[in-house]
Parts: C-alpha cells; structure tokens; sequence
C-alpha cells in the first residue's frame, strides 16, 4: 500500500491556520513520514518564467517529479506551480507525495509514473481524507515501447551515442556513491523522458537506487543522483557545481568514448532489443550496474568478435564473483564463442562452468585453455610467464607436454632471467623437472653476461641442490659450484669434489672454476683435509696442485711465524706423501727444514737453514720470509748456541744470518750509539760475544766482526763486555785480540 499527501497554501487547512500546510493525508499514515517528506516540499520557478502568469502561462511552467527514500520507503513528490495562494500573491504551488512501502515498487521503475493516474493537479477540495494507493499504476507516455519509437524518431544528433555518455555518467555518481549528473533542458517532459529511458538501461535493483527530481531551481544543492534543470538556472549556478557532470540536451553528443557497457545499452536501444536490456540486468552485479563483465559476457553469448583483452578480463572477473549465480542460458550460448576466447577468460568460464555442471562448456574451455596455454609458453618473455601458464593448464586439468615447458623455461633463461626460484616455487609439481631441465639447457646456451644475470647467489644455491643435473651441464654446473664454494668456504672441499665429477668440462672451464672457488689460500688444516680428499687429482690440477705452497707463503708472512704451528708442519709432511714432486714438494720440504732450524742442534740447525738459504725451486717469498723468520728465532738462542750455530753454515750463508742478527738489534745497539738502555746493552753484548766465541773457534765473519770491532770499541761498552767476560779469560783475550785488530789496522793506515 502507499499513503498520500497535499501540500500547499491555504487559508485554513486542518489545524485552522493560513499558509503553506499539509492539507490532505491518508490516515494511518506511519510515524515520521510528514517530517521525512517536509524537506522536499519546495518550488520555485525558473528565473525567466513570468512573474504574473496567468491561467494560460502556467502550464508552461514546469513539473517536478522527484524521487528518494524517506527512512527506507520510497517516496514519489510531485510538484506544479500554482502562481498565487488564497490571499493573490504569487509563489503557491501544489505538492502531491507518495510513500510507499518498500515492496511496493517491485518490478517498477519509478520514472515510469510520470504520467500515471493518481497524481491529482489540485488540492482535494472540501477535504482532508486520501485514499489508500493499493496500485501504483505507472503512465503509458513512457513505457519502453514508446521511448523506443521516440529515440529512433529523434531528430537530434545520434541520440544513442548521447545514451552511452548518460548511462557510464549515471552509472558513475551510483557506484560512487556520491555526486550528481544533471540534464539542462526548457522542455521537462524531455528530460523525464531521458530518465526513463535512464531508468531502463539499468537493472532494477540499481535503477531502484537512483533517486531524481525532473526540475529544480537548485541543481548544486539537489540531493538527488539524476537532476534536472532549465538553462537559465544552470547558467547561473554551474561556476559553482563544477563537481556534478551536466548534459545540455539542446546540444550535440559530448566528446570521448564509452564504455562497453553503455554502448551495448545504447545498441539495446536501437535494436531494440528489450531482452538484451533484461539480460545485462541479470548479468550486472548488484552492487556495480557499470560492470563491463555483463556487457562483455552478453556480447560473448551473441558472437561479437569484437570484445578486446580487457572486457574479457572483465568478464572473467564477473564469472569469479557470480560463480553459480549466472543464468543458464548463458552457458549454453558461450559454447559457440569459447573458440575465440582470451586465457584468463577461458580458465574463469571453465572454473565456473564445471562447478555449474555445464559439462560442454566445461570441455570446450578446456580445450581453448589447453591452446592458449601452448601460445602462452611459446610466447613467455619470462620464467614467471611460463609458470603461469603451466598453473593455469593445472587449474584446467589440462595436461601438459614437459617439453613445452623445457623449451619455454630454455628460451627465457638464455635472456638471463633471474627469477628461478619464485618460477619453481609457482610451478606445478609434476612440471618442476622439465622446468629445471629448460632453464639449465638455456644457460649451457646463453652467453656470459646473460648466465651471469641469471646465476644469482639464491639460484646458485637452489640449483646447487640437483648435483645430477648439474654434472650432465658442465658449463653452467660450474659456474654454479664456483658461486657456493666462493660464499661457502666452509664447503670448498665437498664443491671440489663436485667440480672434479662435472661431465665433460673442458680443462679451462674447470680450472677457472676451481680458482674462483679457491680464491682464499685454504687454512693449514682444510688444505690438509684436500690432500686427503683429492689428493690424486691435485697434482693434475694446476690451481689445486698450488694451493699448498700459497697456504705455507701466507703462512710465513709475517716473518714466518706461522710456519712453526704444528697445522703447518704436519700439511708439509702431507704435501711430501701425497706431492713430491714439484713446487708444493720443495716448498713442503722448505717448511720442514724451516721447523728443524728452529727446534734443533746447531750442527742440524745449520744443515737446515742451509736448505732454506739455497732453496732453488720454491716459492721465493716462502723461502725469504722462513729465512727472516728463522733468523730471528735463533737470535734468541744463547750466545754459545749461535757461535757454533754460525761456525757450521756456509760462509755466504754465514754472512747472511750476521746480516739479519745485526738487523734484529735496537736501531741505538746496530747503530753504536750510546747510550743503551738495558735491554738494548744485553742485545749488543750477547752479539758481541757470538763473535768473540767463532773467533776462539777459529771462524770468522767479516762484516759481522767488524761491527762487533766498532760496537766494543767505545769506552762504555769496552768496560761493560769487561766486566761481562771477567769470569772467561779465552773470550776476554779473545775481545783484546779483536780490538787490537781495529788499533793495528788503523795504525797502518
């Protein structure tokens, strides 16, 4: 049922008092629907309307029909401008209002009661009473029939293009939520056309939702989506409603395209085509009436060829969101288009065809999934392409052939895609195999910069866990173990291993391999633990046939210190078991000689610092610092031991080691100046006495006395060995003897 209201000026209406009043209502009309409707009850006339009108102008005045809701029931105001009240001034006009309940316009559209036969055009005379409206019975002036003949008759430029423009504008301000879309015009029954016409585009739902006033005298300030006004009044208000997209109907289509939606509406039109317009209603999602899915999908089920990428991505979204909601007849009309269809549309129609139990579409996707798949892969610019295309053919239950996956995941890694691991990680199980094998057989094809991008550190690491795979690509097995071995040292030894097994790696290839890996010397111990592991193959490996000798030379620096540790010296008696012959041999053999010049007797310790001194064959570095390093040891050694230490070397080797000793001292000891601190005396008195016990042996070292000569000579250090010697009459006579030497050859001089 809908009650009715009346509302004007009056001398006395009901509560007896003059002006603009309720006059007339329904009885039993709900709490609150008086002061819901009040807010709407106003009219003023255009601003070039007549200010006198007399009975013959006011028909040209024009009507209002307006609708909203008024606490969820639908309420339908019509106004008409009366010109004066009871009292002869101008401004009186008549409102008739409708509330219905909310059920009560099912199936209706509220423009089509523009002319329907319960507006009254004056108030009820001599009464107060309405009746109940247990019909609301629209007009027959704007039933689609009618506004059908009409815009086919227009004569004005191409109505049905300025339809599209109106209903993506309408379609807009409703999914928006907010906003107005306004049609200027003089001729008010044009523009109630236009929203009928509106209203019908829509779906009932949504067209429920659009509320409208035919004619307003203040469009910025309507509340309503779809507004109507007279030129004068836009002229004067559209600096300021700059927000609301305005339609003059007096002139032509607006410039710029529409969407798919409103030109398959306007195409409804034309036809017309009344079931295409119920089926875009059926279609359309509730919530969105400008769904580009349902014109799509319509267009799809009529065998447009003409619905791009986009629209059928639209349209598969619109499946995914309906799901079992979409009408049967739609499954049965896509079969013929399927053939045509996109992927992504094909997959969605075949997810929701299936789960509806429409067997043949069901199929027929499946067999365009399978197609579009196969272009897929042959297209794929990338690994995340070619998974995708393998999940979708999964989706589908579409079986693909893993050499259409080798071959797509081959052709991207060439390019040097890096993006491995996310590619596996979204492939389907059983395609993961052939997608590992393509992306191994394109990097054993791609150049260098192309296999370098690709072979990340975490690619690196993933594929380094298929060790088969590797070892039957040698190329790119490689590059790979080189990487974890380079990051991972703590796993050199296993990599090597690994490196040595590759199938086939050309000599080269393998060797720069094993020098990235091995690009740190090794630790006593790891390359002990070498020698162990690979020591047949380390001799016929160039970069690991050197790794000992580059282990002892880091070793040795600086000064030789390391070469003393026990790690050291048990490496060089591995290197003399497992490679006697060559570098990595004598520069073992050169540390072991190195440990017996330090440890033994001065008989031994001589013969050893020989063979350091006359190391033909090792690694001169190595040689040099042991040598450095062992003479600094042996300065430690007491007095006595170095004597007969000296007496024993070689007389170039001798020299040598003097050399070293006089260099171990405080620059103020070396140099002879005084005075010494204490420590720097002992230093210089425990050389002096090296030189004066060789002389009591009969040995000499030339440069080494002549310093001992020079060092002795002054007076401080002459009474300081003194006093040192007192207990040693040989050393002491020995020391005069020295001295001696230095006063007779200066006095030759």
């Amino acid at each position: 049922m809908a009650w009715q209201l009346h509302y004007t000026s009056a001398r006395s209406g009901p509560t007896g008092r003059a002006g603009f009043q309720f006059v007339a209502e329904t009885p039993g009309l709900p709490d609150g629907v008086r002061a819901g409707v009040t807010p709407y009850l106003a009219y003023r006339p255009p601003p070039d309307a007549p200010l006198s009108p007399d009975d013959s102008e006011l028909g040209l005045f024009p009507v209002s029909l307006l609708y909203d809701r008024v606490d969820g029931r639908p309420l339908l105001l019509r106004c008409r401008y009366l010109g004066r009240d009871y009292s002869g001034r101008y401004g009186n006009f008549f409102a008739h209002a409708v509330v219905a309940e909310p059920d009560e316009l099912e199936g209706l559209r509220p423009a089509e009661l523009w002319s329907a036969p319960h507006w009254a055009h004056l108030p009820a005379p001599e009464t107060a009473v309405l009746d109940t409206l247990d019909d609301l019975a629209p007009g027959a002036a704007l039933d689609p029939e009618s506004l059908a003949a009409w815009l086919a008759e227009s004569g004005r430029d191409d109505p049905y293009a300025l339809l599209g423009h109106l209903v993506d504008a309408v379609a807009g301000v409703l999914g928006q939520g907010h906003g107005r879309v306004v049609l200027v015009s003089d001729d008010v029954e044009l523009i109630a056309r236009w929203i009928a016409v509106v209203s019908y585009s829509l779906p009932v739902t949504a067209a429920a939702r659009l509320s409208f006033v035919t004619y307003t005298a203040d469009p910025d300030g309507a509340a309503q989506r779809l507004v109507g006004t007279t030129p004068a009044i836009w002229a004067a208000v559209r600096h300021r409603a700059s927000h609301a997209r305005a339609f003059d109907l007096r002139e032509g289509v607006p410039a710029g395209g529409t969407s798919r939606f409103a030109r398959t509406v306007a195409g409804c039109w034309r036809g017309p085509d009344f079931a295409g317009l119920d089926a875009l209603g059926e279609l359309a999602p509730l919530d969105d009436p400008a769904q580009e899915g349902a014109a799509a999908l319509l267009a799809l089920c009529r065998g447009d060829a003409t619905v791009t990428a986009a629209e059928e991505g639209a349209a598969a979204e619109l499946l995914s969101r309906r799901g079992s909601g979409i009408p049967e007849w739609v499954w049965r009309d896509l079969v013929p288009g399927v053939p045509s269809m996109g992927l992504d549309l094909a997959l969605a129609l075949h997810e929701r065809a299936r789960a509806a139990g429409a067997a043949d579409v069901a199929r027929q996707c499946s067999l365009r999934v399978g197609e579009r798949v196969s272009d897929a892969l042959a297209e794929a610019s990338g690994l995340a392409e070619t998974t995708a295309a393998a999940g979708v053919a999964e989706r589908a239950g579409v079986e693909l052939d893993p050499a259409e996956v080798a071959a797509s995941a081959a052709r991207c890694a060439r390019r040097g895609d890096p993006g491995l691991a996310a590619a596996l990680a979204g492939c389907p199980a059983g395609l993961r195999d052939a997608l590992l094998d393509g992306v191994l057989a394109g990097l054993a094809e791609a150049g260098e910069r192309e296999r370098a991008a690709a072979l990340t550190p975490g690619n690196c690491d993933l594929l380094h866990g298929h060790p088969e795979r590797l070892r039957a690509v040698p190329a790119v097995g490689g590059a790979v173990l080189a990487s974890v071995g380079r990051r991972h040292p703590e796993r050199r030894i296993e990599i090597t291993g690994e490196l040595l097994r590759l199938d086939g790696d050309p000599d080269t290839a393998l060797d720069a391999a094993l020098d990235e890996v091995w690009r740190v010397p090794p630790s006593a111990g790891e390359c002990e633990g070498l020698l162990d592991a690979h020591g047949d193959a380390m001799a016929a490996r160039a970069p690991l046939a050197g790794l000992p000798s580059r282990t002892f030379t880091r070793l040795a620096f600086p000064g030789g210190d390391g070469l003393a540790d026990p790690a050291a010296l048990r490496l060089a008696e591995r290197v003399r078991e497992v490679l006697p012959g060559g570098r990595a041999g004598r520069d073992a053999a050169l540390v072991q000689a190195y440990g017996t010049a330090i440890t033994a007797g001065p008989a031994r310790a001589a013969r050893a610092l020989a063979e350091i001194a006359d190391a033909g064959g090792a690694t001169a570095q190595l040689a040099g610092e042991a040598f450095v390093g062992a003479a600094r040891r042996l300065c430690r050694r007491p007095p006595a031991f170095r004597a007969e230490l000296l007496a024993a070397l070689p007389a170039p080797v001798r020299a040598r080691l003097g050399e070293r000793w006089t260099e171990e001292l405080p620059g103020r000891a070396r140099a002879g100046r005084a005075p010494l601190r204490g420590g720097e005396a002992e230093q210089r008195n425990d050389l002096v006495e090296v030189v004066l016990r060789m002389k009591t042996r009969g040995a000499a070292e030339p440069a080494l006395e002549a310093w001992a000569r020079a060092a002795a000579g002054r007076w401080l250090a002459s009474r300081q060995l003194d006093v040192r010697l007192e207990r040693s009459p040989r050393l002491r006579a020995a020391l005069r003897d020295l001295l001696a030497e230095g006063d007779s050859s200066r006095g030759g001089r």
